[in-house]
C-alpha cells in the first residue's frame, strides 16, 4: 500500500520547542524504532537537548496531527547537524521528510551555515536512500562518530 503524496497546503512545518509533548512523543517513537533495529541505544556522542538544538520543527497535517520532526544543532565552524529527523511510519512516502528537509535547509541558511551534516545508522536503508536522493554526499565520520562502526555520515553544501 502506498501513502498518497501530501500537498504542501496540507502539511505545515513550524518551529516547536524540543521538549514539547508532541516533540517528546515523536522522538520517543523514533528511539523505539532505532533501538529495535540495533538491539538497544547505540548512538555515539552527546544526545541532543533543548539547550543544544538551535531550532526544532514539527510537521503537522491539516488537522494538527504531528507527522514528523527534525532539528539542527550547530557544530564546529557554524556547520549545522541534522538531529532527530523522523517521520511516523504511516506518513512515510507522502513528502513529509522532503518538506522537513527543505525547512531545515532554509533554517541552516538563516543561521549562516555553509553546510548540513548528519549521521545515520548503517541499518537505516530508507534514510540512506533518502539523503542520497536529496543530494547529500557520503563523508568520513566526523566528531563523535569517528570510529563508530554503525554510523554513516553525510554532508550537503548549501
Amino acid at each position: 500500500m502506498t501513502t498518497p503524496e501530501l500537498s504542501p497546503n496540507t502539511v505545515s512545518i513550524e518551529v516547536e520547542h524540543f521538549d514539547s509533548p508532541d516533540a517528546q512523543r515523536l522522538r520517543a517513537a523514533q528511539r523505539l524504532e532505532i533501538d529495535r533495529a540495533y538491539g538497544g541505544d547505540t548512538e555515539p556522542g552527546e544526545k541532543p537537548t533543548a539547550e543544544s538544538i538551535a531550532v526544532f520543527f514539527l510537521a503537522r497535517d491539516e488537522d494538527g496531527t504531528p507527522l514528523g520532526c527534525a532539528g539542527l544543532r550547530i557544530v564546529e565552524d557554524g556547520i549545522t547537524e541534522i538531529k532527530r529527523m523522523y517521520v511516523r511510519p504511516e506518513s512515510r512516502g507522502a513528502g513529509v521528510a522532503t518538506a522537513l528537509l527543505r525547512r531545515l535547509e532554509e533554517a541552516a541558511l538563516d543561521l549562516g551555515s555553509p553546510a548540513l551534516v548528519l549521521e545515520t545508522g548503517n541499518e537505516q536503508k530508507r534514510a540512506i536512500g533518502f539523503y542520497e536522493r536529496e543530494g547529500f554526499s557520503h563523508i568520513a565520520n566526523f566528531g563523535p562518530y569517528v570510529g563508530a562502526p554503525l554510523s554513516i555520515c553525510y554532508s550537503k553544501v548549501l
